[in-house]
């Protein structure tokens, strides 16, 4: 049955007998000129059934489909009527109209229409994804705007784009530098594009801590907390005693906060780790590190307010110094975050609600620091998060997507975090969880979706399989690239906790995936996404290969020969597949980074061969 096959699940349908007959040609009925984008986007669906379509700016006569609005419909609701012979769409503003429509689009992909009337609202009102563009990869532009599309379809309205170091600004060129950096241009035209399909974009600049990038640039070292903290020249954090952080971060703000015309503005701030530890010691001692944390938020508040925005902050640290939540501004948005399944955070929502602060929880796709994702923790994070969000009065939920460790994930395979992330923002408690990953695979990749399916399952569970499950990450992706001779450098190897006959087993059910692109058309985003999570199984099965001839090497002083040169064979296959990929959606930033990473692996496997 379409309806409960939707992705994005409904909050009610009232069936009635019978289905909807399909015309010869579809009229399309709308007085409403904002309704246009999505009445281009059902012509696309249509044209693809073979059914010619007319579109009427009127608001009478006959009409196969026709869009009215009701002023006792709320925000984004929306009713969908599905008649023999007609459907009308009800709603109270273009929002409701735009997302009644992707349902439609949805239940046209899957089946025949059953008549009956869907009455839809979403349960939190900022349903948002934050996408880390600082950490190795800067998307095009184009990428955003077609991810920008596939949120959208999927009814979600914010964008944050994470930002560290990756915006030129012109006070501060040397900050962008080598980063192939935003322009002021590119923000007011992926604005521009978010706004055409209901999309908030809220900027979101790190203001204190994860400064490493800009404090490592000789002339912001003087701003640092404790220079040299875990091998950064200016260490990771801004000294916030010191008056000039303030005015650094002032002289960001006036260009980079004026682009966005969203209300929000997120400020970060969040793991400070030298908080308190450095030049503001001697104050954290008379003072208390929260206090002096709280001080600096007041100004960064000062100046959000300037600009008119609300400030948002990573709630991380407000939780870790509960007592200067009382002296918080009251008007302030608290981005709870936590990234495992049962992490402590989510149970800290309350604590946030008690105190009738403004919060949305935020958990994480689980993408990051892995070649596909640590998928059960991802939707158990999202399913409790958004379940324990919606009990205590969470404002909305801002999935987030990281990048640490040279963004080595790729978007492609975030694409079922987000989707899944989305269905729980809309309607939480009403996903079906059991067959949502083969429902995202079928409805994006269509027949043969069982081999991207079954792909996505594998990866997805080789962190709890591989006999070293580790907090936020999977040892695969730092055995891929991580010395096969055990050095000083890495004396904490991730390939010494995992388990070599677990990784063969893995290795065997890889070799067995037999996943390629198939002949079967895709839409350009889908396609590439698939591409992406090709690139993905290549990374995770060698670092597989690489785990166990790491492991045969570091205990037995010895490995085959012919694995060894099969091996480096596979790894430049992968580079230049890895290259590809990379290049398709992202500008070069780090990608060289990486890229010599691979060679460092190829060289050293050079090097064993002679030796061998």
């Amino acid at each position: 049955m379409p309806i409960e096959n939707l992705l994005i699940p409904i909050l009610k349908f009232e069936p009635q007998n019978g289905f909807f007959r399909w015309p010869k040609e579809w009229v399309l009925a709308s007085c409403h000129r904002s309704d246009e984008m999505a009445l281009s986007q059902l012509t696309k669906i249509l044209k693809q059934k073979h059914s010619k379509t007319t579109i009427h700016w009127n608001a009478y006569g006959s009409a196969t489909l026709r869009l009215l609005r009701e002023h006792r419909f709320t925000k984004e609701s929306y009713q969908l009527s599905i008649e023999r012979n007609k459907i009308t769409i009800i709603s109270g503003d273009d929002a409701g109209c735009y997302y009644a429509i992707q349902t439609l689009i949805d239940l046209i992909k899957i089946g025949r229409l059953r008549c009956g009337t869907i009455k839809d609202k979403p349960q939190f009102h900022r349903r948002g994804i934050s996408l880390d563009c600082s950490r190795g990869k800067v998307p095009k532009l184009t990428t955003l705007k077609n991810l920008v599309e596939r949120l959208a379809h999927w009814k979600v309205n914010e964008l944050q784009l994470y930002i560290e170091n990756v915006f030129q600004f012109k006070q501060h060129p040397n900050i962008g530098r080598g980063t192939h950096p935003f322009s002021p241009t590119d923000i007011l035209e992926l604005q521009q594009h978010c706004q055409k399909h209901h999309i908030r974009l809220v900027g979101s600049l790190a203001s204190l801590g994860h400064m490493e990038k800009i404090l490592s640039i000789k002339e912001y070292q003087p701003l640092a907390e404790l220079p040299g903290f875990r091998g950064h020249p200016g260490g990771t954090t801004l000294c916030p005693t010191d008056p000039k952080s303030i005015q650094f971060i002032s002289s960001l703000y006036e260009e980079y906060i004026p682009l966005f015309d969203a209300d929000d503005f997120n400020v970060c701030c969040d793991e400070p780790w030298e908080l308190g530890q450095g030049r503001s010691k001697a104050k954290a001692n008379k003072l208390g590190a929260g206090q002096i944390y709280l001080d600096y938020l007041l100004k960064l508040h000062r100046l959000c307010e300037s600009y008119g925005k609300r400030m948002n902050l990573w709630a991380d640290i407000v939780l870790k110094y509960p007592q200067i939540i009382k002296k918080l501004p009251r008007d302030i948005v608290l981005l709870n975050w936590e990234y495992e399944a049962n992490g402590p955070r989510i149970q800290e929502t309350k604590q946030l609600a008690e105190k009738n602060l403004n919060f949305m929880v935020c958990p994480g796709t689980s993408s990051w620091q892995t070649h596909g994702t640590r998928l059960g923790n991802a939707m158990d994070n999202v399913r409790h998060f958004a379940k324990t969000g919606k009990q205590f009065g969470s404002k909305g939920v801002l999935n987030t997507d990281w990048g640490d460790n040279g963004h080595r994930n790729l978007l492609g395979l975030s694409m079922h975090g987000f989707a899944h992330g989305a269905a729980h923002s809309w309607q939480p408690g009403k996903v079906n969880e059991p067959t949502f990953t083969r429902r995202y695979c079928q409805q994006t990749f269509g027949k043969d979706y069982r081999k991207v399916y079954n792909s996505l399952k594998l990866m997805g569970s080789t962190y709890s399989q591989n006999g070293a499950p580790w907090f936020n990450e999977n040892g695969l992706y730092f055995s891929l690239v991580e010395p096969l001779m055990k050095t000083r450098e890495n004396i904490k190897s991730r390939m010494d906790l995992l388990d070599s006959k677990k990784c063969q087993l893995l290795l065997k059910k890889f070799d067995a995936l037999n996943l390629s692109i198939e002949s079967k058309p895709l839409a350009s985003f889908d396609k590439q996404t698939l591409k992406d999570i090709l690139c993905g199984v290549a990374m995770e099965r060698l670092a597989l290969k690489r785990t166990i001839i790491g492991k045969s090497l570091r205990q037995l002083g010895t490995v085959d020969k012919t694995e060894c040169r099969q091996l480096k064979k596979e790894y430049r296959s992968m580079a230049k597949q890895f290259e590809k990929a990379w290049l398709n959606r992202n500008r070069p930033s780090r990608l060289k980074d990486n890229l010599n990473l691979f060679k460092r692996s190829d060289k050293e496997l050079e090097k064993i061969l002679k030796k061998l």
